[in-house]
């Protein structure tokens, strides 16, 4: 039986559904599993995703696209394939593409997170014949804390530099782990980045309480002591010199490794990352049950050889472009 997903240059795509997944190239119709750069990018001519990620993908590639939106778990039909959408835990509105056709059933995960918080729905495990897994974080190194633990940590900075009458900046991404940072840190002075505020509020329009903060756009100072919340892109700015006195920091999953933290030369770095780590990952395979598993972006090399020495029948299957948010 003929592969239901297959690579073609412009992405992974469905033949039986006429359908691609995440395309790195314009196409007629795409199925978008997140909003963020590397998966969901401009020129399709229709898209395809969850309601939730809806506002933030017409934020991020213009309110005129042609967008269809599901709910968890809805099917519909596209060529001879049922489709659905599942939970993956990643951000809010990540999805995991479960497919049927003539008894396969398929599921491409596109990113996800096992560990579960309020500021996007759990990780759904899924049953399936074939399940495409990403690999970003695929090495036994990567083993992360409790959000809990991560959030503890920050916040003994913060209360440390607040203390030293100085800034805390605190580098995250946009999409995903400002909000998980928004949802979780203590109450206190935290000043947002133009960019997460408009993420920010996203999240709320969808539902999540993610509480009032003022936007910091540069100019003004905020009060000393304050928490900045800022993309990694603004790190060295003009912006940030005018701070005068700050110390800053990166939250990520890379920052389990010290070298590159010393690279980047930043005062400090916490490990909390929106994907599965080495362990999660291998509970995530378990769960599907799947006879052939896939190994898209990461680690590809490493998984796919674990996974076979483990008697699981492995191969790779890359998705060129993929790997932005971590």
């Amino acid at each position: 039986m003929a592969p239901l997903v297959e690579r073609r240059p412009e992405g992974l795509y469905c033949p039986a559904g006429d359908f691609y997944i995440d395309p790195w190239r314009p196409v007629e119709r795409a199925v978008i599993t997140h909003a963020h750069a590397d998966h969901a990018r401009g020129g399709h001519q229709h898209y395809l995703s969850h309601v939730d990620a809806a506002q933030m993908l017409k934020t991020r590639l213009g309110g005129a696209i042609s967008l269809q939106t599901l709910n968890y778990g809805e099917v519909i039909k596209l060529g001879g394939v049922q489709l659905s959408l599942h939970p993956a835990g990643h951000v809010l509105g990540s999805s995991q593409i479960r497919m049927v056709h003539q008894g396969q059933v398929w599921v491409v995960s596109g990113d996800y997170k096992i560990e579960a918080e309020p500021s996007c729905q759990a990780f759904e495990p899924l049953r399936c014949d074939v399940f495409v897994t990403e690999s970003t974080f695929a090495l036994p190194i990567y083993c992360w804390e409790p959000q809990s633990m991560v959030i503890e940590q920050i916040s003994a900075w913060w209360q440390a530099n607040a203390a030293k009458g100085i800034y805390s900046v605190l580098y995250t991404y946009s999409l995903g782990k400002a909000q998980r940072l928004a949802m979780a840190l203590p109450d206190g002075p935290v000043w947002v980045h133009p960019a997460v505020d408009a993420i920010h509020a996203c999240y709320r329009n969808a539902g999540r309480k993610i509480p009032l903060m003022p936007c910091w756009r540069g100019e003004q100072k905020p009060p000393a002591g304050s928490l900045l919340l800022v993309p990694p892109a603004i790190a060295d700015s003009s912006a940030l010199s005018r701070l005068a006195g700050y110390e800053d920091a990166s939250v990520s999953g890379w920052m389990r490794l010290r070298g590159i933290r010393k690279r980047r030369a930043l005062d400090r770095g916490f490990v909390m990352s929106d994907h599965a780590d080495w362990q999660g990952l291998l509970w995530a395979i378990r769960q599907t049950g799947a006879q052939k598993i896939f190994v898209t972006h990461g680690q590809v090399d490493v998984l796919v050889r674990y996974l076979c020495e483990q008697g699981l029948d492995a191969a790779p299957l890359q998705a060129l472009g993929w790997g932005e948010d971590v």
